[in-house]
């Protein structure tokens, strides 16, 4: 990894150390940080010739070799003063909160609509809202393009960010031009490691966000942390780590509960750590609980299923989403837990 001793490199000594690295089989990729870019060496960067070439050059503070699987996302790296600013909200900053319906009923706009409404006046600072649907049933409903526009809708009308989940190539550009701020892996493909590099690819240069979710069979917190890798080695480290329970199931919950493994991903990683309570317990009346024990394990943000009527949601809404009641006090209770963890006097 390249530390220039500028914020970025010219065009002329990008192309010079392209050249150098190239001798030895590798290439570089700039990731553009907050505050600075930085420049990997993407492929065997071992050589002692290679590194001492780059180390020669007067505009070079440094090179940095860090063995580990996931050298970008390493705490060790230099994206760790890297900071991911989100309609005004910088995450670690304050308790950053994504709510929303499952899923859009194309049919009934307005439940959308309304919902979006009442997740803004909770406090939330960006709507979830899914589009297209993994169904284990391949009856049941896989959602509908046109719900993109109502995606849309519910921001021009809130003000807010939207985030919703892409499950194939087609849908990451659809999702990109239409304007999605932030991009969901879901579960079932969170190692789909040929998804991960598309929209790597496709995020590359934007302002877009990665909120990726753990996978249901998901083992050590480093394969985690390494399906992450594939979205920022292609140079947008805006990425999002999103917990949301795991296989096999705790009995009662949906999924096994997996919120304490936030300190861990904060040993190994500088990303944000994201908890979806909703999926992770599976039923409305454990989510506000669920949700204040990711807080209390450092977790820098919720994301939380709400519905203006669950009862008339589809997908999993009517057993998991919060009203908007239920929402307002759990973001309320959640922000003065943040607050109290962090020593944060309320303001």
């Amino acid at each position: 990894m390249i530390l220039p001793k500028s914020n970025r490199l010219t065009p002329a000594q990008l192309a010079e150390v392209t050249g150098i690295v190239a001798e030895f089989g590798c290439t570089i990729q700039p990731i553009i940080g907050a505050l600075r870019t930085i420049y990997a060496i993407v492929g065997d960067e071992r050589d002692d010739l290679m590194i001492n070439r780059l180390e020669g050059l007067d505009y070079v503070e440094r090179i940095d070799r860090i063995q580990s699987p996931f050298k970008l996302m390493d705490k060790r790296s230099d994206l760790a003063s890297h900071r991911i600013r989100i309609g005004g909200v910088t995450l670690g900053e304050e308790l950053f909160v994504i709510a929303g319906p499952c899923t859009i009923d194309p049919k009934n706009p307005n439940y959308f609509y309304e919902s979006a409404a009442a997740v803004k006046e909770a406090g939330a600072q960006m709507i979830r809202g899914g589009v297209w649907k993994p169904r284990t049933n391949p009856y049941s409903f896989q959602g509908d393009t046109r719900s993109l526009d109502i995606l849309l809708e519910g921001a021009r009308r809130t003000g807010l960010p939207v985030d919703t989940e892409v499950m194939e190539e087609a849908h990451i550009g659809l999702a990109l031009e239409a304007g999605v701020t932030c991009l969901q892996v879901g579960a079932r493909n969170a190692l789909n490691y040929s998804l991960l590099r598309a929209i790597g690819r496709a995020v590359a240069g934007r302002e877009t966000a990665v909120l990726l979710k753990r996978s249901i069979h998901m083992g050590p917190v480093n394969e985690f942390i390494s399906a992450a890798e594939y979205i920022a080695a292609f140079g947008n480290p805006n990425i999002l780590l999103c917990p949301r329970g795991t296989a096999p199931g705790l009995d009662g919950y949906r999924n096994h509960p997996d919120e304490s493994i936030t300190p861990l991903l904060k040993e190994k990683t500088w990303a944000p750590v994201v908890v979806d309570p909703s999926h992770s317990v599976g039923k409305a009346a454990y989510v506000p609980a669920s949700a204040l024990a990711a807080v209390a394990y450092g977790a820098d943000g919720l994301c939380l299923e709400a519905h203006v009527s669950p009862s008339h949601g589809i997908g999993d809404d009517p057993k998991q989403a919060l009203t908007p009641e239920g929402l307002s006090d759990t973001i309320r209770q959640a922000r003065a837990l943040w607050r109290l963890r962090r020593g944060v006097k309320a303001g």
